[in-house]
């Protein structure tokens, strides 16, 4: 399915608030085709990036709590979190040239 690291409402202040790192957590549902469409574009992401940009999954069906915390109202909706702040939200399904045009500033 993916390479990504799943993140859970109970490990997500340890996994992304206190990273040091630059974190992406993609929030998807099993059932969200556009989800499963971004998924390897976000994997593909991640390999090229590696030591930039981490990007981590969050299931908002089996982690409501977060989803709730982050206003996640349409999925798939991705999140960057920098020193444990929101420092972008991309909304939707895109291709790979947006999602990089898009998260440019941290891919640098």
């Amino acid at each position: 399915m993916s390479n990504a690291t799943a993140v859970t409402d109970a490990s997500f202040e340890q996994d992304v608030l206190n990273s040091d790192e630059t974190i992406l957590v993609d929030f998807w549902a099993e059932w969200c085709g556009p989800c499963r469409a971004v998924s390897p574009i976000l994997d593909q992401i991640a390999e090229e990036h590696a030591g930039k940009i981490k990007i981590v999954k969050l299931n908002v069906d089996d982690n409501p709590q977060m989803a709730m915390k982050y206003q996640i109202t349409s999925i798939p909706a991705m999140k960057v979190f920098k020193s444990g702040e929101v420092a972008k939200t991309i909304i939707g399904a895109k291709p790979k040239p947006a999602l990089e045009a898009d998260l440019a500033d941290f891919l640098a």
